[in-house]
């Protein structure tokens, strides 16, 4: 499949992909920032990109004004239709914010089922704010995961350690390399078999067994492994600079864009988080509210197949013009994509 560029109305397009490029079940992962329901205009003016609820000079990028029990219903549609696109091994983030999101839950849950429900991500969008209003002040807003079956596409999201991570979790030092020591027994005693005979002349604590055969222990301690406690008690060093780094948790810390060119414009490094972890090379990767066209952006650069889709021109533009900033200098060269645009009737 080529790359799509789509400009329509994003339930026109979906249904397109499915009965007319026959894409049901071969999109493997969807990212979408759909509107919040805040009844607001998003505005480009002076090159800037800002939300307003009153009229305000500049060009409308476009219209968040389906609000309540209709923004649910206008979601539903598109989610069903995006169900059927995914892939069994199919994941789908949905970018929301606090005020509507928990309903928008309930209705994912409906639509994909709560078994297949992960994660309620919590995004840090912006810097603390000293608003006047009563309340506490809200930097952040959340994604939800779903996947489509117990089997999805997942690679290991791993980041790498702080300085502070680094002393706290490997809080000591030989030949200047940082380690920590881990047991090498585990629960659970094994009355035959290589994994409780003796050690160096000792057994495994009573009711466990040591966590590998006798011969690999001994590969340990002659590799300078094993460290041994003032009262003759083995563990294994473990090395922070062999560690591949520690695993995502589920607080983002990935702010907007200080000058967004587009409304609601993404982090990029967001996306690119999103789509290593669930997709792979071969995958099709598929936003229908595409805005700036970050995550068409985010596809390229990770080497997969994309669908971007949205109705406002603006956006379309904006994510033409992000395409056709990648360096000609690097080793990625600028995407090859086909631009449909469908009628609205």
């Amino acid at each position: 499949m080529e790359n799509l560029l789509i400009q329509s109305d994003n339930l026109k397009a979906l249904e397109y992909l499915l009965t007319e490029k026959k894409l049901k079940g071969k999109v493997d992962l969807v990212y979408i920032d759909p509107p919040f329901a805040t009844n607001g205009n998003f505005i480009i003016s002076n090159d800037r990109a800002t939300t307003v609820s009153k009229p305000r000079k500049g060009t409308i990028a476009y219209s968040d004004k389906i609000t309540g029990k209709d923004f649910i219903e206008f979601l539903r549609k598109r989610l069903l239709l995006l169900k059927d696109l995914l892939s069994e091994k199919g994941s789908i983030y949905l970018h929301i914010d606090y005020k509507i999101g928990h309903y928008v839950k309930v209705l994912m849950d409906e639509v994909f089922g709560i078994e297949n429900f992960r994660n309620d991500i919590t995004r840090i969008k912006c810097n603390p704010k000293n608003f006047k209003r009563i309340g506490y002040g809200n930097i952040k807003d959340m994604i939800l995961f779903y996947t489509k079956t117990s089997r999805p596409i997942w690679n290991e999201p791993l980041q790498d350690y702080s300085e502070e991570d680094l002393k706290r979790l490997f809080p000591k030092t030989k030949n200047g390399r940082r380690y920590t020591t881990v047991p090498i027994h585990a629960p659970g005693e094994t009355k035959n078999g290589k994994s409780n005979q003796p050690f160096k002349g000792i057994y495994p604590p009573k009711g466990r067994h040591w966590r590998t055969d006798v011969e690999t222990l001994n590969k340990w301690d002659e590799q300078g492994l094993i460290e041994w406690s003032k009262n003759g008690n083995p563990r294994k060093i473990i090395y922070a600079d062999e560690q591949k780094g520690k695993r995502v948790q589920d607080v983002w810390e990935f702010k907007d864009p200080q000058k967004p060119t587009y409304p609601t414009e993404k982090n990029l490094d967001m996306l690119k988080l999103i789509i290593k972890t669930s997709s792979n090379e071969d995958s099709i990767v598929l936003d229908c509210f595409c805005g700036s066209g970050t995550t068409m952006l985010a596809a390229h650069l990770l080497g997969r197949k994309w669908i971007g889709i949205d109705q406002s021109e603006h956006a379309i533009n904006a994510t033409i013009s992000k395409l056709n900033s990648i360096n000609h200098n690097c080793l990625i060269e600028k995407p090859e994509y086909e631009y449909i645009k469908l009628n609205s009737d």
